[in-house]
């Protein structure tokens, strides 16, 4: 992990740019943390749009962490903003958007061909970047994953041991092999869901949460659609976290 700029947001907080490698991404630490007192960690999830476009909502979410007492921190996701395109990824987006256009049903064969690649980058790049987090002596387990791609978070949940619990929004299309995983997932859940979201089956997500393997899961659906995320809904997902990381 080499740190390329750093800046004290305006409340405290400390902005680290960094990279792993070719990867980007952005750590966030409270005032306090030090070595003497490391901050528990939320790694913040995103969907793949890049994290320049991403980032006035990472912050918002890393500043909420941070005034809780977190260490957050985010990466950059294969194939987003300045890493090399994914051919197979854009070819399913392109057909995602086309099916979607046309009112037609998006497919399996479209949902698997966008997600499960994803997922098997992503996952392990996650785990990199743990190792490197964990190592600083500023920040100390237990360490939760919160929102983005909810497989991503599925497939950390399960092969993960350093995450502890999970706040996950079922707001993206989930490929059917993602269902035998979710029986597999044990840790803690928070699960937010937009009863109106309009680019999702909201009867696929009922069944996901269904599958989980989790004995604490908890689902939390509010009227509206996929933007229309209450306030209220962060300050539950904040008092999942500090239940479970503190």
């Amino acid at each position: 992990m080499r740190f390329t700029s750093e800046q004290r947001l305006d409340d405290g907080v400390v902005e680290r740019d960094f990279t792993l490698g070719e990867i980007p991404g952005i750590l966030w630490t409270p005032a306090s943390a030090s070595a003497s007192a490391p901050a528990p960690l939320i790694l913040l999830g995103h969907p793949p749009l890049g994290l320049r476009k991403m980032y006035p909502r990472l912050v918002a979410r890393a500043r909420a962490a941070t005034a809780d007492g977190f260490a957050a921190a985010t990466i950059e996701l294969p194939g987003s903003g300045d890493r090399p395109r994914l051919p197979a990824a854009e070819q399913a987006r392109a057909d995602l958007r086309r099916a979607m256009e046309a009112g037609e049903p998006v497919t399996d064969e479209i949902i698997d061909a966008l997600i499960l690649p994803l997922v098997d980058k992503a996952v392990p790049e996650w785990q990199a970047a743990l190792d490197a987090l964990l190592s600083l002596p500023e920040i100390g387990g237990p360490v939760g994953y919160s929102g983005g791609v909810i497989s991503i978070g599925i497939r950390l949940a399960v092969v993960e041991p350093r995450v502890v619990a999970a706040g996950l929004f079922a707001g993206s299309f989930v490929p059917r092999a993602m269902f035998e995983e979710a029986r597999q997932v044990t840790i803690p859940l928070h699960v937010l869901l937009q009863w109106d979201d309009e680019g999702n089956d909201r009867q696929a997500a009922l069944d996901l949460f269904d599958a989980f393997g989790s004995e604490e899961k908890s689902l939390h659906a509010n009227m509206g659609g996929h933007t229309g995320v209450p306030q209220s809904a962060g300050v539950a997902a904040a008092q999942f976290f500090t239940r479970h990381l503190k």
